[in-house]
């Protein structure tokens, strides 16, 4: 068995909306079928039990190597606690190869799953032995590693069920929340409207006590220190028991309580010190309580106990703290609920001030202390108290919140009980926490989980908004990116800042900001990153989909403007125009419940993916009698198609009407296909809700030209003869370009030509079929060789076009020219007055400047 190829799909995608791994397998005929491998299940279960059921897969009634794999690398990633349940193994034409699909949560454990499901196969059919509890430790490892943090995932979490999108930016804690210039940023438990300026206040912990007691809020004295003799020199000042923490901290790091002699406050002091200026400052009786204040509210508390365990009168200290660690809900950092407790410098100074070692034998009952500050960081414990807070201990926290600037704020307040306000008695805030951590309040050791993400969510977005900007998806095999540009167009007219991706580059407010085959996921994602869009519209490629699936998890519209006879069949086992529309319709299957499929309803193939949108349907054709039309008319839903000299756009009763004529790209309605290019963008504008009046005004201001539409049939006129440069590159292509050529005014003993080569990547009789359609057109045809052949040898797709012009009813004249720039030259040298020549441009941007730059040239005698 070997793996050719892995990829990521990092989006909904031709298999699923799972972000998923998709490893192309090949099997030898032994392989295709398990139950030719003497032993080889039962040698498979015994190393991995929990494989489970094992699925007939690419033959009837066996099981290949393949499916094993498949089920293998699910199931090691299900027994490690990773939430995946969709796995598929898919045959292809070619015999004995499968393309195996799972899905993952992290990228980074689907790929590692991958790696140990192929060891395990490997240890199954040579009889080896495989560790199946340390790859699912390593899997676990790896997860824990990789996925996000308790605090940040509880806010992903109460974001995904209102819908709204994310994107983690960093493998850290930053995440992005919805799209363009609706999106909000988290860094962990701080959100990007906090300033960096109240950030570092509260992380001066002597200048927040000055704001707070300024403010009205208890506040417990202390001060800096910068030597260990100070520091005593303060604790005496202030009175023994003292607290010693670091001026700038977080999570409890380097933080000592309740201090009494000098040798403990010695080993407190380099604690501290470890992270930066330290502080002494007066120890206060009572409890350490947790206020999370979100926005201008506290949303929840909790009482936090010191990591602590009880005597039996059996076991040392030690002992006992290595079985409280067996708790699986404690780990070695923030990714679980609880942390370990740890046996460091200030534990061990904690138990000498109790009389013991870590050796020592408590009698059973007695409460050991490891250390006195309660983070959970450091193995404290926590108790859910929200419901306890008196109302004026919870706006004493909000006052310290807005005080220091924070909208998300964990207050920390030591006092003696939480049911009475803290001027009634000795206690005070003791510290102001930006990025507080959530996990006392989501999973506390006692009492009830509470809502704190859903409570984050709510305070960045309000009731109903999901931070989504719309996003049109189009795709088809001809006319997407006439579609893309004009949608963008119209949208613009709006007043909309508008991200557009194409094949020609990735656009904001009209600005290339990059160049080069842009219609893939990864363009898209960085369009809806920008802060600055207000609307985006993605030409959707079959590469992207295929590679890596769609760059955004749902759409608004999706346009389809045709499927024909197909483009690039026969690659990544995309063979027929079936496959094909499955492939295209992933855009159509992942549009919002609220949004709509923008479909072609002449073309039978993309009329049927009207059974998979999750939205409502938008119907486009010429013909207004079209049956799949008529019926939907029928129903009352949306349609646009042609009537007399106008395009309509109908639901029910209801008529809008745009007269061909105010539609430049169309010609007067002489353009067939631009005639449902312009359809396709009226239904997608009116998708999204624009006014008729924005729609008409954008209609009518866009020009087809070299500027605004580069290569998607520029007009030019070259002393007195016409030039037209299109990218068409398929025989659909050349079909829609002859009849429009047709349509054309001609004089009298007109002379066409046309320049064309063809692209290497796509099957023999399609090359062929191009020039079968333009030898019955033209009189003249030029044959060039593309700059990059695509895998064709030097002379093979010149000599499969000239096979097309094997008994051509019109053409009378061939050349073969190698260099696209040198056939354009000898095409314009042939011409003269009232001439057409059509050119096929394969390097865009660079063949229009040649063109443009002849075409100023003055004629030569």
């Amino acid at each position: 068995m070997e793996v050719s190829r892995i990829r990521a799909l990092r989006g909904p995608n031709l298999w699923s909306r799972h972000t998923a791994i998709e490893a192309i397998v090949s099997c030898d005929p032994a392989e295709t079928s398990i139950a030719d491998i003497p032993g080889f299940e039962g040698r498979l279960r015994a190393l991995f039990p929990a494989i489970g059921a094992l699925r007939p897969g690419g033959f009837v009634g066996s099981t290949s190597l393949a499916q094993v794999l498949e089920s293998a690398a699910l199931g090691l990633q299900a027994q490690a606690g990773c939430p995946v349940t969709f796995s598929r193994t898919a045959t292809t034409l070619d015999p004995g190869v499968y393309q195996v699909i799972v899905e993952y949560s992290e990228e980074a454990v689907g790929r590692l799953a991958f790696k140990l499901a192929l060891e395990l196969l490997t240890a199954a059919r040579l009889d080896r032995s495989f560790d199946a509890a340390a790859a699912i430790a390593q899997l676990r490892e790896t997860d824990e590693d990789q996925r996000l943090g308790p605090s940040t995932g509880a806010i992903v979490e109460a974001a995904e069920a209102r819908g709204i999108p994310w994107r983690r930016l960093t493998e850290g804690s930053l995440v992005q929340f919805g799209w363009g210039s609706r999106q909000r940023r988290i860094q962990a438990a701080e959100v990007d409207s906090t300033s960096a300026v109240s950030e570092s206040i509260a992380q001066d912990k002597d200048l927040t006590k000055k704001l707070l007691h300024v403010a009205g809020v208890p506040v417990p004295i202390g001060r800096p220190v910068d030597t260990l003799d100070e520091a005593w020199q303060a604790a005496l000042e202030i009175g023994l028991p003292v607290v010693v923490k670091p001026q700038d901290g977080r999570q409890g790091m380097g933080v000592t309580v309740n201090i009494v002699t000098r040798d403990h406050l010695e080993i407190a002091f380099r604690a501290a010190a470890e992270h930066g200026q330290v502080m002494v400052e007066k120890f206060l009786p009572g409890n350490d309580f947790r206020v999370l204040v979100v926005g201008k509210q506290m949303v929840a508390a909790a009482r936090r106990d010191p990591p602590q365990v009880i005597g039996d009168g059996e076991h040392t200290v030690r002992q006992l703290i290595d079985e409280v660690n067996t708790d699986p809900r404690r780990g070695e950092g923030h990714a679980t609920s609880l942390t370990k407790m740890r046996l460091d410098e200030i534990a061990l100074a904690r138990l000498g001030v109790q009389g013991l070692t870590p050796d020592s034998v408590p009698e059973k009952g007695r409460r050991v202390i490891l250390r006195n500050n309660a983070n959970l960081s450091t193995g404290g414990s926590a108790t859910d108290v929200t419901d306890d807070v008196h109302p004026e201990l919870a706006a004493r926290a909000v006052d310290a919140a807005e005080m220091i600037g924070l909208h998300i704020c964990g207050v920390d307040i030591v006092c003696e009980s939480v049911l009475r306000p803290l001027e009634e008695q000795q206690g005070g805030i003791v510290e102001v926490n930006a990025a507080p951590g959530l996990r006392m309040h989501l999973t506390p050791s006692f009492g009830k989980g509470r809502a704190v993400g859903e409570a984050i969510v709510g305070d960045m977005f309000a009731p109903g908004e999901d931070g989504r900007i719309p996003v049109i998806a189009v795709t088809g095999t001809n006319g997407k990116t006439t579609v893309t540009r004009l949608i963008a167009h119209i949208l613009a007219s709006e007043g909309l800042r508008v991200g557009m991706t194409n094949t020609d580059g990735v656009y904001i407010e009209g600005r290339q900001i990059d160049s080069g085959d842009c219609s893939g996921p990864k363009s898209a994602r960085n369009v809806l990153l920008n802060p600055e869009v207000d609307a985006a519209v993605f030409e959707t490629a079959r590469g992207g989909i295929l590679r890596e699936g769609l760059g955004f998890d749902r759409c608004q519209a999706a346009v389809v403007t045709n499927i024909g006879a197909g483009d690039h069949l026969g690659l990544n086992y995309i063979t027929t125009v079936e496959d094909l529309a499955v492939l295209k319709r992933v855009i159509v299957q992942n549009v919002a419940d609220d949004g709509f499929g923008v479909l072609n309803a002449a073309d039978p193939v993309v009329a049927a993916m009207a059974a998979v949108c999750p939205g409502e349907v938008i119907f486009f054709a010429a013909d207004r009698l079209h049956p799949v039309m008529a019926t939907h008319r029928a129903q009352g839903k949306r349609a646009v198609f042609v009537e007399g000299d106008d395009i309509v756009a109908a639901e029910g009763a209801w008529r809008e009407r745009i007269p061909l004529r105010d539609i430049p790209l169309t010609r007067n309605g002489s353009i067939g296909f631009q005639v449902d290019n312009a359809m396709a963008s009226i239904a997608a504008a009116w998708a999204i809700g624009l006014g008729w009046e924005t729609i008409r005004s954008g209609l009518a201001s866009f020009v087809n030209d070299a500027n605004n539409a580069p290569g998607r049939f520029n007009v030019m006129d070259c002393r007195g003869a016409t030039v037209i440069a299109d990218y068409g590159h398929n025989p659909d292509a050349m079909r829609a370009l002859v009849a429009a050529v047709e349509a054309m005014p001609a004089s009298d003993g007109q002379r066409r030509s046309v320049v064309i080569s063809g692209a290497g990547d796509r099957r023999d009789e399609d090359i062929r079929e191009q020039t079968l359609i333009l030898g019955a057109a033209f009189d003249d045809v030029l044959l060039y060789q593309d700059a990059a052949q695509r895998g064709r040898a030097d002379g093979e797709v010149i000599a499969l076009l000239r096979e097309g012009l094997k008994g051509a009813s019109r053409t009378s004249h061939v050349e073969e020219i190698t260099g696209e720039f040198v056939a354009i030259d000898r095409a314009l040298e042939r011409l003269r007055p009232g001439d057409l020549c059509l050119v096929l441009i394969d390097q865009v941007d660079e063949a229009l400047a040649h063109l443009k730059k002849r075409i100023a040239e003055p004629a030569v005698a």
